[in-house]
C-alpha cells in the first residue's frame, strides 16, 4: 500500500472494462496479432512451418511480466521486449515472429481492438440505464409535478414525462456510439511509415499479396475494413472521435445527476439510500446524494480527457510523433474505465429511484393557483367577462399573493382572491376544478407512452436489458 493506485480500477470501473485494459490482455492480444500474422504470411505462400504456428498458439497466454519488464530495462523498447520474451517461450517460431512489421502493428491494432470491445460494453451499459429508466418512466408517466424552466416553477409536467428527456439523452448517445462501431476499421498491416514496403519486400514485389494480407489479419482480428491509408499510426482523429462520444455519455450522465440533487434537495425524488448507510460524519441526519455527487465528479473527468486526444490529433508531425504514446497510455483507458463507472453508478440510481407523491403534490399545489390563472381567464371570458379587464385584476391579484407568500411567508391565496372577485362570475367549485394538476400537464402521459413504445422498446428489443450491472463496491 505504499504505491499509488488508481481509483477508477480500485473503487469504480468494472472488472470487465479493467480487463480490457490489464497488461493480460494487452500483452496477450499482441501475441495473437503476431500469430494472425504469420498465419496469414504462410497463407500467401511464406516459408513459416507448422511447429513455429503450433508453438505461438499453445504459448500465447504463457507471459511473464517480470521477464518482460526485465528485458524492456535492458533493450529500451516496450514491443522488442515481448518479441524477445515471445521467442523464449516458443523458440521455434523466433525467426519469424513480427515479421516485416513495425511496433505499431501491434499497439496501433491492440488499441483498436480494445476500444471496439470498450466500446460495446459501454453500448450494453447505456441500453442497461435505459431499461431502468424506461421502468421508472412508465410507472410514474402521468404523476403530475411541477415543471421548471430557469430552476423557477413553470408549467406543470409528469414525473414520468421528465425522465423521458434523460433516457432520450443517452438515445442520442446510443446512436452516437454505435455509429462510432460501425464505422471502427483495422490499422492492419501498414509498415514504418505506412506504405508497406517491408512486406512488399517479402512477397517479391508482389502488391496483390500485400493487400491480402492486410485484409487476413483484420478478418482473424474480427474487422472487416482497414483504413484506406495510414502512416505509421492509425488516425489519430478516431481517438479524438471516440472520446467525444464517451464525453457525450458523461453529459447526458451529469445532466441527470444535476437534475436528481435538485429533485432530493426539494424531497421530489431521491437516489437509493441503505439501511446502514451514513449521510454525514457530522450530521446524522444527513441523507447526502454522494452517487449522484460521484456521477458528476467521474464526468467532468471524462469532459475534461477529451481534449487530451485533441491536441494529439492536431500535433500528429508528419507519418508520427512519439510524444502521443504516454498521453494515450493514460487518457483513453481513463475515459473508459471512468465512463462505465459513472454508467453502473446511473444504472444503480435509476433503478431504486424513490418518488415522494406527498412531497411532489405539495409543492406543485404551491404553485398551481398561478398556473390555474390561464383556464380561470379563458372560463370567465366564455361567460361574457372583458377579457382585458380580467387579465388585469388577475396580475393584480398575483402580485398581492406572491407579495404575501415571499414578504410574510404566508400560503398563496390567490384562488381566495379571484374567488371574491365578482368581476369573474364563477362559483369556487368551478374555479377549484381548475385546480385539478392532471389539467395542466398537457399530453405529458400520452408523449411518455408514444415516446417508450416508438424509440425506447425496440432499443430494449435490439439488445435485451443490456450488460448487468455488478454490485457498487462503494
Amino acid at each position: 500500500m505504499d504505491r499509488y493506485s488508481n481509483p477508477l480500477t480500485e473503487r469504480y470501473a468494472s472488472a470487465e472494462m479493467s480487463r480490457i485494459f490489464s497488461p493480460a490482455v494487452k500483452f496477450g492480444t499482441w501475441r495473437r496479432l503476431w500469430l494472425a500474422l504469420a498465419e496469414s504470411q504462410r497463407e500467401l505462400g511464406l516459408n513459416i512451418d507448422d511447429a513455429a504456428l503450433d508453438e505461438m498458439r499453445e504459448r500465447l497466454d504463457t507471459i511473464d511480466l517480470d521477464r518482460a519488464a526485465e528485458l524492456e530495462r535492458e533493450l529500451r523498447h516496450d514491443v522488442m521486449a515481448h518479441v524477445h520474451h515471445f521467442g523464449e517461450v516458443a523458440p521455434a517460431a523466433r525467426a519469424i515472429i513480427h515479421l516485416g512489421a513495425t511496433s505499431n502493428f501491434v499497439t496501433d491494432n491492440t488499441e483498436l481492438i480494445q476500444q471496439r470491445d470498450a466500446l460495446t460494453l459501454v453500448r450494453d451499459r447505456i441500453v442497461a440505464v435505459v431499461g431502468a429508466l424506461a421502468g421508472f418512466a412508465r410507472e410514474h408517466r402521468a404523476l403530475p409535478c411541477l415543471g421548471y424552466t430557469h430552476f423557477q416553477p413553470a408549467q406543470p409536467t409528469t414525473v414520468g414525462k421528465r425522465a423521458t428527456l434523460w433516457i432520450q439523452d443517452l438515445l442520442l448517445d446510443l446512436e452516437e456510439v454505435e455509429h462510432r462501431l460501425a464505422t471502427l476499421r483495422f490499422r492492419g498491416t501498414r509498415g514504418t511509415t505506412g506504405t508497406e514496403a517491408s512486406f512488399l519486400q517479402l512477397f517479391d514485389g508482389d502488391h496483390g499479396k500485400v493487400e491480402e494480407l492486410g485484409r487476413l489479419v483484420a478478418r482473424r482480428m474480427g474487422f472487416e475494413r482497414l483504413y484506406p491509408v495510414t502512416g505509421q499510426t492509425y488516425p489519430r482523429k478516431v481517438d479524438y472521435a471516440i472520446l467525444s462520444s464517451l464525453a457525450g455519455v458523461a453529459a447526458s450522465a451529469s445532466k441527470f445527476s444535476h437534475d436528481l440533487r435538485l429533485l432530493a434537495h426539494m424531497r421530489e425524488v431521491e437516489e437509493p439510500f441503505e439501511r446502514k448507510q451514513i449521510g454525514s460524519s457530522a450530521m446524522p441526519y444527513k441523507r447526502n446524494p454522494m452517487r449522484s455527487e460521484r456521477i458528476g465528479a467521474l464526468a467532468r473527468h471524462v469532459i475534461a480527457l477529451t481534449i487530451d486526444p485533441a491536441f494529439t490529433a492536431a500535433t500528429q508531425w508528419l507519418e508520427r510523433s512519439l510524444d502521443d504514446s504516454a498521453n494515450r497510455r493514460i487518457a483513453i483507458p481513463e475515459a473508459f474505465l471512468a465512463t462505465d463507472a459513472l454508467l453502473l453508478i446511473q444504472h444503480n440510481v435509476a433503478d431504486g429511484l424513490i418518488v415522494r407523491p406527498a412531497m411532489i403534490r405539495r409543492r406543485l399545489l404551491e404553485e398551481l393557483p398561478f398556473m390555474a390563472t390561464e383556464s380561470i381567464l379563458m372560463a370567465a371570458a366564455r361567460r361574457g367577462g372583458d377579457r382585458q379587464e380580467l387579465h388585469e385584476r388577475i396580475r393584480t391579484h398575483s402580485v398581492a399573493a406572491g407579495e404575501r407568500i415571499k414578504g410574510e411567508g404566508a400560503e398563496n391565496d390567490l384562488i381566495e382572491r379571484i374567488a371574491a372577485d365578482d368581476a369573474f362570475g364563477l362559483s369556487r367549485a368551478e374555479i377549484d376544478e381548475t385546480m385539478d394538476p392532471s389539467r395542466h400537464v398537457g399530453r405529458a402521459p400520452q408523449q411518455v407512452d408514444a415516446f417508450l413504445a416508438e424509440w425506447v422498446d425496440p432499443v430494449l428489443e435490439r439488445y435485451g436489458r443490456g450488460a448487468e450491472a455488478p454490485e457498487l463496491r462503494v
